[in-house]
């Protein structure tokens, strides 16, 4: 079930140097594709490297931005980078046997919300290939489309560094179905299990 696909998900910041199949990752992306978006303009690009020298160089781009970054950030989220144990480096970025780099065409109406949408197809049809991933934006994705060539009107929306997982750390809690949803207003819940959709309604 979808659902079951979506509780198995997690975070995975350490892969195995074992390399999946290519044809894994392209039914993946496959997937990714079939998402909506506005005025069905299917404004993503998805970027796939392999190339030792040319993950060194993204990674390196992302390690200075990030340091800058680090540099800066206060308050909550300065906790809890030091609470988490995430630092500037990035060693993912050329561990993960493959990299995809998902753009998005801003030109294109709605470009961010329907380019997200795609990745969220992405992310379960890597799980559902027995693959893990992290979503990793740099702060600054200028230095990263840069090396790349990317065309001005496309601008990065993340990383995904992509393998078999071997990272040991859980998936963080996720709230119950009561905390984040109600029904007709912000006061009732929600019922426990969704109603099944009619025959022949909206999808």
């Amino acid at each position: 079930m979808l659902v079951e696909l979506a509780r198995a998900r997690r975070t995975v910041r350490r892969f195995s140097s074992r390399p999946p199949p290519v044809t894994a990752i392209l039914r993946a992306i496959e997937a990714a594709k079939e998402a909506p978006s506005g005025m069905n303009a299917q404004p993503w690009h998805f970027l796939v490297v392999t190339d030792p020298g040319i993950k060194r160089g993204i990674r390196e781009a992302c390690e200075a931005v990030e340091r800058r970054f680090h540099a800066r950030v206060q308050g909550k989220l300065k906790g809890w980078l030091a609470e988490t144990g995430i630092t500037p480096e990035k060693p993912f970025l050329t561990n993960a046997p493959f990299l995809i780099l998902v753009f998005a065409r801003t030109d294109a109406p709605y470009w961010l919300q329907s380019t997200w949408l795609a990745i969220g197809y992405l992310l379960l049809a890597l799980e559902e290939e027995g693959l893990g991933t992290v979503t990793y934006t740099p702060p600054d994705p200028t230095p990263v489309q840069t090396l790349l060539s990317a065309p001005m009107v496309y601008k990065l929306q993340t990383i995904l560094p992509v393998g078999y997982p071997t990272d040991p750390k859980p998936k963080y809690p996720r709230k119950a179905l009561a905390e984040v949803a109600t029904l007709n207003g912000f006061v009732r819940p929600a019922p426990e299990a969704p109603a099944q959709p009619r025959e022949g309604g909206d999808t």
